[in-house]
């Protein structure tokens, strides 16, 4: 039990800021609009959250100082996502070089702002992080309490709840039907009224909201600062859970779990009595051959929105 619930906890809070992201994620492409920018979007999110806590925390603002973080990257991040909308729906220029762009430029940022700020390519660490907790009550009911609701994290929770309200949004709204439907046929929405531009600025700036509170979960709950090296490879997981997820809310809380049980054989499996004996290089290498499997169709080829990646032309058949 003691393994299990190691394992268990660890998946679920290495699972967080991959299912944010996807879920980003999947409001721009279930719009039409490829988002290869959500690594750049995480980034921009873990900038945001370190340095807004960072000066709050001077300020003498405590434990609500990461809270607020969260929300600064949610709204940084929509914003930073207008590069990609601008360009890709406006523009109408190709949106995965766009989305390449926009990973470039929240790097380099990002990165150069924390020159001018600290002097140095790093954060300091912040104090008011989020910490495991036991949820009283709860996490002393047999077997469910040590797996589900012990050494658990706030951000856990507010992802998993964040996805079904995703879910009941993107199918159970109107505003739902109208993004799906922008992105299936968007000759035939325009022509039911629907504002199609309008709806794939709508979903390109939701998924700078998600994925930078994703950037920003990740930077407040496993790094603790900031560097050019915080988000590395999480945003194109996220990209990839997305897909293996076929772009349905349930599959993404799916296929982030499984990206999240590989991410934790790789930080626990050392402890683990079945994989001790395994290099840890293997364990830590995990996570991106799954991504690389999964891209690659292992379990099925994945047919996204019909309308995705092609640019929207008023009046066009």
């Amino acid at each position: 039990m003691d393994v299990l619930a190691l394992i268990v906890s660890t998946t679920i809070y290495s699972a967080a800021p991959l299912m944010l992201a996807a879920l980003g994620g999947l409001f721009s492409e279930r719009s039409g609009v490829v988002n290869i920018g959500l690594e750049g979007l995480m980034v921009i999110g873990a900038f945001s959250v370190i340095v807004t806590t960072l000066t709050l925390e001077a300020a003498g603002v405590g434990a609500l100082s990461v809270w607020i973080g969260l929300l600064v990257a949610a709204v940084v991040g929509a914003l930073f996502s207008l590069f990609h909308a601008v360009a890709s729906i406006h523009f109408q220029a190709d949106q995965v070089v766009s989305g390449v762009a926009l990973n470039f430029l929240a790097v380099g940022l990002s990165v150069y702002i924390i020159n001018l700020l600290y002097g140095s390519g790093q954060t300091a660490y912040i104090e008011n992080r989020f910490y495991r907790f036991n949820i009283p009550g709860l996490s002393d009911i047999p077997v469910i309490g040590p797996l589900f609701f012990s050494n658990v994290y706030a951000t856990s929770f507010l992802a998993f709840g964040l996805a079904f309200l995703v879910y009941y949004v993107i199918y159970y709204r109107p505003f739902g039907l109208r993004l799906r439907s922008v992105g299936e046929h968007p000759q035939a929405a325009d022509t039911m009224g629907i504002r199609v531009v309008k709806m794939r600025y709508i979903g390109v700036m939701l998924s700078g909201v998600f994925a930078g509170l994703g950037g920003a979960v990740f930077a407040a709950t496993f790094s603790g600062n900031f560097s050019a090296t915080t988000i590395t490879g999480q945003g194109f997981m996220a990209l990839a859970a997305l897909i293996f997820g076929k772009w349905h809310p349930l599959g993404v809380i799916g296929a982030t779990l499984f990206f999240g049980l590989a991410q934790a054989l790789g930080v626990v499996g050392q402890q683990l009595p079945f994989l001790s004996d395994v290099p840890p290089v293997f364990l830590l290498i995990a996570p991106y051959v799954l991504t690389i499997l999964a891209l690659a169709g292992f379990v099925g080829r994945a047919e996204g929105p019909k309308a995705l990646g092609k640019p929207y032309i008023k009046g066009s058949r």
